[in-house]
């Protein structure tokens, strides 16, 4: 990441040449969109390193943290990845090719199909997801523990909002 703050530029520019306007939503959105390009950056480099795409790295997430038999629906996925069916059909598609999940009819509905982690896909997952959190733990760590909290509470008043 860049440490040049270029939102501050900006908005110091935008004081400067149009006084009669507030710039600063532009200095709370335009960082908050850096840092998510920069850390989304980070993160799926870090999947990579697992030979995952960040579609395939969310599948797996959800088929894991749903517990015993690690399965769901299709639609269930697209549900918990916030992603279109399509999108998660080609997903589960890529999974299934490298033998992280299998896909099988579910028995009380013909239309409906389980995907469930393979014991491949279910220790992938317990690798990367480990990584996955000292990564955001590090991305995190010019803040601390109250500074994160304080933080947390700020961005879950804005996405209820």
């Amino acid at each position: 990441m860049s440490g040049i703050d270029r939102v501050g530029v900006f908005v110091e520019q935008w004081r400067r040449e149009r006084p009669d306007l507030d710039p600063s939503p532009m200095a709370v959105i335009g960082r908050m969109r850096r840092i998510s390009d920069d850390f989304t950056r980070e993160l799926i480099d870090n999947y990579r390193r697992f030979g995952l795409g960040e579609g395939e790295f969310d599948v797996l997430c959800a088929l894991r943290r749903v517990g015993v038999p690690f399965a769901l629906t299709q639609g269930d996925i697209a549900e918990h990845t916030v992603v279109t069916a399509g999108a998660t059909s080609k997903r589960v598609d890529r999974l299934e090719a490298a033998g992280l999940v299998t896909r099988h009819q579910r028995t009380d509905d013909a239309r409906g199909r389980i995907v469930e982690l393979t014991p491949e896909g279910r220790a992938l997952i317990d690798e990367a997801y480990p990584a996955h959190l000292r990564l955001e733990s590090e991305l995190l760590s010019p803040l601390d523990d109250g500074e994160r909290a304080q933080l947390e509470g700020l961005l879950r008043k804005l996405i209820r909002g």
